[in-house]
């Protein structure tokens, strides 16, 4: 590690995402980026086989091994690396995990540059950063449909199988709902870890099975 410089890999399967964090985080100087990966696999061989970071900003989102699986064999083989996760959604359920599976912090992907270079250092330095719990919203709405609750789907990731079931496309999709292709994919990624299915196929057969 360079001296006085806290040293990172950045993990996320998103290249566009990786680089704009590359391009905030290269102007600190007191950050070293040492390495990126596309995938939990990738992460696991950079701390293999490459100097150990202070830090890894995890994505808990990524093709084959993911950023929990991830958390676990740091925490079992590098215990010292500190590992920051990285969520686009606001949800409890993953924030408790990260917490009790033992990162040092959570952080959303839409992060103000200040919120970020303020929780890697506090981490670096011993600390524990993870968002508060959301207050109680009332609304006109009834209680959560009880499906959504025992998937753990939000209610933008169910108008999203609703589009999926039109056979929409990503694209499609994106526009009707106002969203970025990149936000629908990652709404994608997640609905189909809920649901522990592995491939469209799967998806629409259980959308026709609950009559979504």
């Amino acid at each position: 590690m360079t001296a006085g410089k806290l040293s990172v890999i950045i993990a996320d399967d998103h290249t566009l995402f990786i680089n704009g964090l590359c391009m905030l985080l290269q102007s600190e100087p007191d950050i070293e980026i040492m390495n990126v990966a596309s995938n939990g696999k990738e992460v696991l061989q950079l701390l293999h086989s490459n100097r150990i970071p202070d830090l890894v900003l995890l994505d808990i989102n990524m093709p084959g091994i993911n950023g929990f699986e991830v958390l676990k064999r740091i925490r079992a083989y590098y215990g010292k690396v500190k590992v920051v996760m990285l969520s686009t959604y606001n949800e409890e359920h993953l924030i408790e995990k990260a917490r009790t599976e033992g990162a040092n912090g959570y952080l959303f992907k839409n992060a103000e540059k200040d919120e970020l270079i303020r929780v890697m250092r506090k981490v670096n330095e011993g600390e524990l950063c993870f968002p508060h719990k959301k207050e109680a919203v009332h609304s006109g709405f009834d209680e959560p449909d009880l499906f959504l609750k025992q998937f753990q789907l939000t209610k933008r990731e169910m108008e999203l199988l609703q589009l999926i079931k039109q056979n929409l496309t990503n694209q499609q999709m994106a526009d009707q709902l106002h969203l970025s292709i990149y936000t629908v994919e990652t709404h994608r990624k997640n609905i189909m870890q809920k649901l522990n299915l592995k491939n469209p196929v799967e998806l629409n057969r259980f959308i026709m099975q609950n009559n979504l």
